[in-house]
């Protein structure tokens, strides 16, 4: 059994096993109305459970719950998206502004 929850840094999404460790992440800014999501890894002790999608999809449906839109710059995010039209009606297109918060982001 595992859980879903926002980080403590309010920049990710982070997956939980049953004894509380981190098991997957999936990291985001926002900008503009919307939630753009740059990158999805769950940890290698985690692999081929299901867990990333599991996280994404819970990240997914918090990003709709909050009325924000997704931008799926994350390769993986991007894949779910595209297999699930549930969420067709929040994906908006990538911005130029969106890959500068990110750069900012990860120069830090």
């Amino acid at each position: 059994m595992s859980s879903v929850r926002k980080g403590e840094a309010g920049d990710r999404f982070e997956i939980v096993d049953d004894a509380g460790v981190v098991a997957g992440r999936a990291y985001f800014v926002e900008v503009a109305g919307a939630r753009v999501f740059f990158h999805t890894k769950v940890d290698d002790a985690y692999a081929g459970q299901g867990l990333g999608r599991e996280l994404v999809v819970a990240a997914l449906d918090a990003t709709r719950a909050d009325g924000l839109h997704v931008m799926p710059v994350c390769p993986y995010v991007a894949k779910v998206v595209a297999a699930d039209q549930r969420w067709a009606d929040i994906v908006v297109a990538v911005t130029q502004d969106a890959l500068d918060a990110i750069e900012a982001r990860t120069q830090r």
